[in-house]
């Protein structure tokens, strides 16, 4: 179901405008802290009245000023996810997920219990209270009451912010088995790019209230705009190809193979990889001899000087795009300019697990 945002509000110094509408799947707001991405997400749950606007979910009108129609939270069928999961602690996890089913309209399909259970892995929590869950496990749990509720959208603002590095690894998959299984829009609010190429079938940058990039993850995070030149990143798709006994997994690019540490992915499964501009080093000829095990060949298509030492190159490898961060001397030295073939050199050791996830979904930039 596509996804309408249309509001405007102004308050204090800050003035919100933003005019969108998102194909089905997860749509992430990125953005820094002030962007007006909670401002966004609360006009969406009904705890803000913008001043203007039009939200819908497919046919699902939240609201609409121009027609004097407002629904009420409590009517606006939204599975809300926060980042601290807002369990009831006097509550059993199978009682805290009764609760959310408890919101179901009569006339509803919400999904069965049994099945929630097992798409969250939360089987064996079932009689536990929340006190004694694990960051994640809450998460799993909260992600499960909003389901069960029968929402026609699920919001999610910033739900891991509040949890370590170990913790965002268990939650990850869980949001990305929503993303492919379940048929339930989700808006998810995010200023990690990891985040972002990892669950993003759409992503909306806000920068002060306005959309400074729209499209799939490797469009807007290869975006200076919208994510600034210390954090450019290319998101590839890749399959795995073989897991070798060294503990290295092989995938298949389009630029040619990739060895990363082993991934817990089968052999044919897609997935998609982000990969930092900061951590890719060009050559202008094929290099041999190095402890870096990843060259991949591609030809450049374009070259952007940055305000000050660095320029960023971007290599177009079939339909993907590479991004370096490189310094201006080098595109110099190297004699670096668009249309000549050139070859990123890559450590296996630069993506970490956290930038690799299913690549299920993943919008080409024509799909954007």
């Amino acid at each position: 179901m596509t996804l309408a945002l249309q509001v405007r509000h102004r308050f204090g110094g800050f003035a919100l405008d933003v005019d969108v509408a998102a194909p089905p799947g997860v749509t992430v707001l990125f953005g820094p802290s002030g962007s007006g991405k909670t401002t966004l997400v609360n006009a969406v749950a009904g705890l803000l009245r913008p001043d203007s606007g039009r939200i819908a979910v497919g046919d699902w009108t939240l609201l609409d000023t121009g027609a004097g129609h407002c629904l009420p939270p409590h009517r606006r069928r939204i599975g809300y996810v926060f980042q601290e999961g807002r369990l009831f602690p006097h509550l059993s996890v199978r009682q805290n997920l009764a609760y959310g089913r408890w919101f179901a309209p009569r006339d509803s399909r919400p999904e069965s219990l049994d099945r929630v259970v097992e798409l969250l892995g939360i089987g064996h929590l079932l009689r536990r209270r929340p006190g004694t869950l694990s960051g994640g496990e809450k998460s799993r749990v909260a992600i499960g009451r909003a389901l069960l509720a029968a929402p026609r959208l699920i919001l999610a603002d910033e739900p891991l912010a509040a949890l370590d590095e170990a913790r965002k690894a268990e939650i990850l998959p869980y949001f990305e088995r929503l993303r492919d299984e379940v048929s339930v829009p989700i808006l998810y609010v995010s200023h990690a790019s990891a985040e972002v190429a990892r669950l993003a079938t759409t992503v909306i940058a806000l920068r002060e209230g306005r959309v400074v990039a729209m499209g799939s993850p490797a469009r807007v995070l290869g975006d200076v705009a919208a994510v600034g030149v210390r954090d450019i990143a290319s998101v590839l798709r890749a399959r795995v190809s073989a897991h070798h006994a060294d503990g290295l997994s092989e995938l298949a690019t389009a630029a040619g193979p990739l060895l990363l540490p082993r991934v817990p992915e089968a052999p044919g499964t897609q997935i998609r990889v982000r990969i930092a501009a900061n951590e890719v080093i060009l050559a202008r000829e094929a290099p041999s001899g190095l402890s870096a095990l990843n060259v991949l060949r591609g030809t450049i298509a374009e070259i952007r000087p940055g305000r000050g030492p660095a320029a960023l190159v971007v290599l177009a490898m079939g339909e993907e795009r590479l991004s370096a961060r490189v310094t201006r001397r080098s595109v110099a030295a190297l004699g670096l300019a668009p249309g000549q073939t050139c070859h990123a050199i890559l450590k296996s050791v630069a993506v970490a697990p956290a930038d690799i996830g299913s690549g299920r979904h993943m919008p080409g930039d024509a799909d954007a």
